[in-house]
């Protein structure tokens, strides 16, 4: 267990450096200066050269790039001169003094993924903070519609095998898995926030916390959750359904079921004490992967929507080339990403006895 641990940590850590690398020198030879960026339209020479001092955006590409590790280094290395950018700044920096040196202070710290372009220095972790949870929110609340009605249809998809009903689901099924996500999130909005409103009682657009009517304050609005977790857990139940329906016909062919049925238990008794749970694995591998994209997937959704989280975050960030907001983001993801990967692993020790961590 140590050992799998050590090895999934190691290849998390090569993992996240290849990716903190890439969007590194991806956004960063990007045109256009971010000094000129942040101050906007009405700048001076002096104050573009104080900016780009003040970020480090007047080193080499290289230093640059160290500097970033440094800022997300839970163990950081600053200087003591308050005219260098790796100063120990506490408007910056969340940190604990480890040990110092004569040019040099060590520290334990939050990682730092600097300030917003356009947000008059907001802290990226502030952002990010803010809009993440609607986005997880929405995330659980469209996965776990995936999971419930996916495992259902996919059983009764299987047990009632080349009938109407089995057909009926399969094409259902193709349909989620063909439509785009941005499309649906259309055609839902414009039929059931419009068209049908006075029946639906929902509305085109709307994010969870909305000013009440006074203006006075926010309040949450869980109507406005239906339709974008609906269109988001479109495509992962489709994709439930497959493989449920296939894994479980495939495990009710197994000699184990022909001995649990020859014990005389009852079909239901075999379904669900045997066949279900060994047919879970394929589609705990598909929820994974899926609730990790949907937070990165989420993007046309939620700005199709007026969902105000993490994609419709990003969407404003490119608009507007907020580079730092749109670094830390897909970091964010990637992390998440990752955690998400190690605990399937766990989950399928859990569900298959056979499956070794090693």
């Amino acid at each position: 267990m140590v050992s799998y641990f050590v090895n999934k940590l190691f290849y998390a850590f090569i993992t996240l450096l290849g990716v903190i690398t890439v969007i590194f020198f991806l956004f960063t030879i990007l045109p256009g200066d971010p000094a000129k960026m942040m101050l906007g339209q009405n700048q001076s020479a002096e104050q573009v050269e104080a900016v780009k001092k003040k970020y480090g955006f007047d080193k080499p590409i290289g230093t640059q790039f160290l500097y970033y590790l440094n800022d997300l280094s839970p163990i950081s290395f600053h200087s003591n001169n308050p005219q260098d950018y790796t100063y120990l700044n506490t408007n910056k920096y969340n940190a604990a003094k480890l040990f110092s040196t004569y040019n040099t202070t060590t520290v334990l710290k939050t990682p730092y993924l600097r300030e917003s372009f356009t947000k008059q220095g907001k802290k990226v972790t502030d952002v990010i903070g803010e809009t993440i949870p609607n986005t997880f929110v929405l995330a659980v609340s469209a996965i776990l519609i995936a999971i419930m009605l996916g495992i259902i249809f996919g059983i009764v998809s299987a047990l009632y095998r080349d009938t109407w009903i089995d057909k009926t689901i399969q094409i259902f099924s193709t349909l989620g898995m063909s439509v785009p996500s941005f499309f649906s999130a259309i055609i839902f909005a414009w039929l059931f926030g419009f068209v049908l409103h006075k029946y639906t009682n929902l509305e085109m657009t709307g994010s969870l916390y909305e000013l009440d009517d006074f203006g006075e304050k926010m309040t949450i609005q869980w109507k406005n959750l239906i339709l974008p977790a609906i269109v988001l857990g479109i495509r992962p139940l489709a994709v439930v359904i497959q493989l449920m329906r296939n894994s479980l016909l495939e495990v009710m062919s197994q000699d184990y079921i022909r001995t649990a049925r020859a014990k005389g238990l009852s079909e239901f008794k075999v379904i669900k004490n045997h066949a279900v749970k060994n047919a879970l694995n394929p589609v705990v591998t598909a929820i994974s992967g899926w609730f990790a994209s949907m937070l990165a997937g989420a993007v046309f959704v939620e700005y199709i929507f007026g969902w105000n989280g993490l994609g419709k975050e990003i969407v404003n960030a490119l608009n507007t080339l907020d580079l730092p907001v749109i670094m830390g983001s897909v970091l964010v993801i990637a992390i998440i990403f990752i955690t998400i990967n190690i605990l399937v692993d766990l989950i399928y020790a859990w569900l298959d006895p056979r499956v070794k961590l090693s």
